[in-house]
């Protein structure tokens, strides 16, 4: 017998059956370990009292469960908390929790540690592509989160592209919307994407999730700029595969629209997008530039934002003005990560 463990975190419902039936044991016993793992937070088989005694023995030879606590936490003046995690492999990630209301936040996670699509508004893509996350360092951002309170809704908006990391992150979807274990469902839980139209297409044909597209231009020569991936999957093929996602899915696909001053953000802009969106079952969520030290570009001024938006609701377009959060901390992706790197250089963390 292999000394590996494997982590019950990194399986999902048919995995986890798969694993059991190997030890000789019936496939309900994956429910009630999901539940003890993912509703009571038990790690330790010792803990899941309604299985026998030399069944838990069994499990913790071949199996542990991980879990994930901060290494840092910024806390904002408007309550949200940004979390700084340490993998195994002494790489870090971050996890945002964002209040919504008094009852309701939501929790943007990572998929990756850094990024390969080099988008030119990202801190994150400056750090490039370490490695993909594994299934269980996806789950465990929410457990984690969870500690400090209900989370309403997941996006997958955090540091690397998760569709760069497509089987674990489909993996760790099933996982978050088990009834037996974290039950999310699939109208709470959105993905957001640069445009890699292959996996745009193969993802409908595997599960059901939100489908944020990053767009943040009207034109492949602005997008080019913005956005590498744009010179392999440009407009003309975005657009079409995100319409067929809709369709598909029966879900309208948000297109997220970063306003950069002076680059994308004039009337001429406003007119070309409803243009460009003409068929697509869609809405927009527009974005202001969040400005950082070194950063290549200008935030939006008020008066080109509240006209950009007035130009999209004027015909018929949603288009939802994203409220700027944690403004005070280092809130925008791979902020936290690249201050901590700063202070350990430095040798100033504690």
């Amino acid at each position: 017998m292999s000394t590996h463990k494997i982590d019950l975190k990194s399986l999902n419902c048919q995995q986890l059956e798969e694993f059991l039936s190997r030890m000789g044991k019936e496939k309900y016993r994956a429910k009630q370990i999901l539940h003890w793992i993912y509703q009571r937070h038990v790690l330790d088989f010792e803990e899941m009292t309604d299985l026998a005694k030399k069944f838990r023995c069994d499990l913790a030879e071949q199996a542990f469960i991980s879990s994930f606590l901060p290494e840092m936490v910024e806390t904002s003046e408007d309550g949200t908390r940004k979390y700084l995690f340490r993998l195994d492999d002494g790489q870090t990630i971050e996890a945002v929790r964002i209040p919504m209301d008094e009852s309701r936040a939501t929790l943007c996670i990572s998929t990756q540690v850094g990024c390969a699509m080099g988008c030119q508004f990202c801190m994150t893509g400056t750090f490039g592509l370490a490695r993909n996350l594994r299934t269980e360092e996806i789950v465990n951002q929410v457990c984690a989160a969870l500690q400090d309170g209900p989370i309403s809704n997941i996006v997958l908006m955090g540091m690397g592209e998760p569709l760069h990391n497509l089987d674990n992150v489909v993996t760790a979807l099933q996982i978050l919307y088990l009834d037996d274990g974290l039950g999310y469902g699939t109208r709470r839980v959105t993905l957001s994407t640069c445009g890699l139209v292959p996996e745009i297409r193969e993802l409908s044909r595997r599960i059901k999730v939100n489908l944020a597209v990053s767009l943040n231009a009207s034109t492949n020569e602005i997008r080019d700029r913005l956005m590498p991936v744009n010179q392999r999957y440009p407009l003309e093929e975005l657009l079409p595969a995100c319409r067929d996602y809709a369709q598909t899915t029966k879900q309208r696909v948000t297109f997220e629209y970063i306003l950069i001053g002076d680059v994308n953000n004039s009337i001429a802009d406003a007119k070309r997008l409803v243009a460009l969106l003409h068929g697509v079952r869609c809405k927009v969520n527009l974005i202001a530039y969040n400005e950082h030290q070194g950063a290549p570009f200008n935030a939006p001024s008020e008066e080109s934002i509240k006209a950009f938006q007035s130009y999209l609701l004027q015909r018929d377009i949603v288009a939802t003005l994203r409220a700027s959060k944690g403004q005070d901390i280092s809130a925008a992706c791979g902020q936290l990560k690249g201050k901590f790197a700063e202070q350990s250089l430095n040798c100033t963390f504690e």
